[in-house]
């Protein structure tokens, strides 16, 4: 019947019409879990892509500084050995190159060790520089490897000559990369802050001429008869990687680089001239 009226008077499509527009609320309601559902799922598939996406973002950031650290490494690296190069060049030297594999630096004991060895032709006795100045002397060759002794070794001794008024002075080791130490030094004698120091040459120890340091400061000592001095190496003795070792050897045997621990084995600091080199204050005539 209803059927029928509803085909000839079309009366039901107005009542269906209204239901509907009473029902939408409840239709929008019934469709909050599965929308909320769906933007769950969108969100989390998003918010995985941006998570992965910053992920490798940041392992070629990461990719990206190291390659930015190795070619400023690489820089440095080639500067520097163009700076020792250039030394070598500059002051005629004939020299090779010996890598750094360790330092020691204990005040105690300031040492190299050196990655080249006897296979590499190298010998005791041979001047270590860098292209500061003097670093120390190879006192001991392996096959593969030698050690050198720093100039700032508490055992070792170096005679040098001020280059302004050319007085000889024999400088010491303290066991500090930054410091050597000239004893004894008589009040009339001609040296200032500032005066810079090479190697005499005398002893036979180094080849004259070399950079020593710089002079930064002159103490009275305790008995204020005398003078001590204080010395900035030249050479860069706490860095680098490299170093030239100068292929003359000196004559004398380098066993007198080492001082021996007797009381009586510092003539600089008591004033007595060195066995095989100058007094403490000697002037160049």
């Amino acid at each position: 019947m209803l059927i029928v009226l509803d085909h000839r008077g079309g009366w039901l499509g107005t009542v269906r019409d209204q239901a509907s527009l009473a029902v939408q609320p409840l239709w929008v309601v019934a469709g909050w879990p599965g929308r909320a559902v769906r933007r769950v799922y969108d969100d989390a598939g998003t918010l995985a892509q941006l998570t992965a996406e910053n992920e490798n973002l940041r392992n070629e950031l990461l990719v990206s500084s190291a390659r930015i650290t190795r070619l400023q490494t690489l820089a440095y690296d080639n500067a520097r050995l163009r700076a020792l190069l250039g030394a070598a060049r500059s002051g005629g030297l004939d020299v090779q190159l010996a890598p750094i594999l360790d330092i020691d630096l204990d005040p105690a004991r300031q040492r190299l060790v050196l990655d080249a060895g006897s296979n590499q032709g190298v010998r005791v006795g041979q001047s270590v520089l860098d292209a500061g100045g003097l670093v120390g002397q190879v006192i001991e060759v392996r096959p593969l490897h030698s050690v050198a002794l720093l100039l700032t070794d508490p055992s070792h001794a170096v005679p040098v000559l001020v280059t302004r008024s050319q007085v000889r002075l024999v400088a010491y080791g303290e066991g500090r990369s930054d410091l050597l130490r000239i004893p004894g030094i008589p009040l009339s004698t001609d040296l200032q802050v500032g005066d810079e120091l090479v190697t005499s040459g005398l002893g036979g120890r180094f080849p004259a001429g070399f950079p020593v340091g710089t002079v930064t400061g002159l103490q009275p000592d305790d008995s204020r008869a005398f003078l001590v001095g204080e010395v900035a190496p030249a050479a860069r003795l706490d860095r680098g990687r490299d170093v030239l070792l100068l292929r003359q050897v000196p004559s004398p045997p380098p066993e007198d680089i080492i001082a021996t621990d007797e009381p009586g084995a510092a003539p600089a600091a008591e004033g007595k001239p060195e066995a095989d080199g100058p007094s403490p204050t000697e002037e160049v005539p």
